[in-house]
């Protein structure tokens, strides 16, 4: 299979055009004929992981996020990103990314599927199905089976995403029942979830400011980072890269979280 096949496949179910304008999925680096049969992943193609996808000799690597927002003006080796271009043309990898537009079709669904919100609905709309006229977007706001505090609904998000910490913002004591899960950087759609009659909002990458803010705009924030929500599209592109494409090779990175607290 070719990258130009095996692309095509992934972009009918997970369409570039779904992505935000201001993204940049789809093709990284790389070349559209390249035969493919091991593909490596990861959330992020720092250079540990693309030393990683190297040894293990693979064609592609594919990750969540892509090598870079900003455009590239330059290609220089010295550079962090001229010297991750140069390592994946020198190990012949080609690099592709699936952001945002995973985001809207899988990632905030898949979210509020695993905390089992009830009557989910999605946090911030982004278009409309053209296949079945139905809103879509990015995150997820619903029920809790149960009202829970905010302490045990901090509990809830670390053991169903596997974390050792979260941060959290508000009364742990309050009994709440309604959330909001955005994974990834969600601290822009707070006012959504608060319009949307969210009591905690479940995001990452949550600032000083953001979070004292939101509680005084009254609601709670459990912060469990921007790796801690999204590490999920590692598992579940393996699951749909074995059950679509049985031939090829999938091996998933040994990069975790890529920061500790002591």
């Amino acid at each position: 299979m070719t990258m130009k096949e095996l692309t095509q496949k992934l972009e009918e179910r997970y369409p570039l055009e779904k992505a935000e304008s201001w993204d940049n999925s789809g093709l990284q680096v790389g070349r559209k004929n390249k035969a493919v049969r091991k593909v490596f992943l990861a959330l992020d193609a720092t250079d540990a992981v693309i030393k990683e996808a190297a040894e293990w000799k693979a064609d592609m690597l594919l990750t969540h996020h892509p090598l870079t927002l900003d455009g590239i003006r330059q290609v220089q080796a010295e550079s962090l990103t001229g010297h991750k271009i140069f390592t994946l043309i020198r190990n012949d990898i080609c690099h592709y990314a699936m952001h945002t537009n995973y985001d809207v079709v899988e990632m905030g669904e898949a979210a509020g599927e695993m905390m089992k919100l009830q009557h989910p609905e999605i946090l911030e709309i982004t278009g409309i199905n053209e296949k079945n006229g139905m809103p879509e977007g990015i995150g997820r706001v619903g029920a809790l089976v149960r009202p829970v505090t905010v302490e045990e609904c901090a509990q809830i998000v670390k053991r169903i995403f596997g974390l050792d910490t979260v941060k959290i913002f508000g009364d742990m004591d309050q009994v709440i029942e309604r959330v909001a899960i955005c994974p990834g950087s969600g601290k822009s759609m707070i006012g959504t979830a608060i319009r949307k009659k969210a009591q905690v909002m479940i995001t990452g990458d949550i600032g000083h400011h953001d979070g004292i803010d939101a509680v005084d705009r009254g609601i709670a924030v459990i912060d469990a980072g921007h790796y801690g929500l999204e590490h999920i599209f590692i598992s579940r592109m393996e699951q749909y890269l074995k059950s679509q494409f049985p031939n090829l090779e999938i091996k998933k990175t040994e990069c975790g979280n890529p920061f500790q607290v002591m």
